[in-house]
């Protein structure tokens, strides 16, 4: 427990109190925290949109490779987040596999922009949500499901007024852990988007810029992710100690 608390217990210790007021309303803070919450939620919103569908494949569905998907699924979870970056730039880079065609077809280029931001976010954000979102569906009882089908109830009435209900939960979790991660990326955005004021520079990599400039405001900023962080655990206090 000391080696976990003390470092926390440091920003604490060596915070600028009497000033922290003034500096948490500086334009660049201000502008760093408003970025960083528009593209974790919209990071959010896109694993949700991709990540509750495949959650529900591995959950209900049995294939041949499914293991193999569900490692693949959490390779982002272990993988360096810069390896995840300069994999981002190899693929939808304006050389990229995908991104020399998006930018001849469509004159869209990724990297380096917002939304680049938000797709670093997304790619190591989406294990949290696929993995709490399969746990929900796998506790869930089927015999509620199988009932409403006796019933003549069509599959989509039954994913949407049984089985939605009963991993509503999980969904929740998954989608407040993955935006909490989101919130946090530093690695893979910094490798993928740059670190542009305004335009990419999310509350982390801020951090990392004002740690060499002026450490002062580098803690006032670490500490406002500290206490996005623990409200966030306190919140799902109860999941983690009881379960799906």
């Amino acid at each position: 427990m000391v080696f976990l608390v003390l470092p926390l217990a440091g920003l604490l210790v060596r915070a600028p109190w009497s000033t922290l007021a003034e500096r948490l309303a500086e334009p660049q803070v201000l502008e760093a925290l408003r970025l960083s919450l528009v593209t974790a939620t919209i990071a959010t919103l896109i694993c949700l949109l991709l990540g509750v569908p495949l959650a529900w494949l591995l959950a209900r569905v049995g294939f041949p490779a499914r293991r193999l998907v569900r490692a693949l699924i959490t390779v982002p979870l272990v993988l360096p987040p810069v390896v995840g970056g300069v994999a981002l730039l190899l693929v939808l880079g304006r050389r990229g596999l995908v991104g020399q065609w998006l930018e001849a077809a469509f004159g869209i280029s990724l990297p380096f922009t917002t939304a680049g931001v938000v797709i670093a976010e997304a790619f190591v954000a989406m294990p949290f949500l696929v993995i709490s979102v399969e746990g929900a569906l796998r506790a869930a009882d089927l015999r509620l499901e199988e009932a409403a089908a006796t019933l003549g109830a069509s599959r989509w009435v039954i994913f949407r007024r049984v089985t939605l209900p009963l991993v509503a939960p999980g969904i929740v979790a998954g989608a407040v852990l993955c935006w909490a991660r989101a919130l946090g990326e530093f690695g893979a955005t910094i490798t993928f988007a740059g670190n542009f004021p305004g335009r990419t520079q999310t509350m982390p990599l801020a951090v990392y810029l004002a740690l060499e400039t002026e450490p002062e405001a580098a803690i006032v900023l670490s500490l406002l992710l500290l206490a996005v962080s623990v409200i966030i655990l306190a919140g799902l206090r109860d999941r983690w100690v009881t379960g799906p």
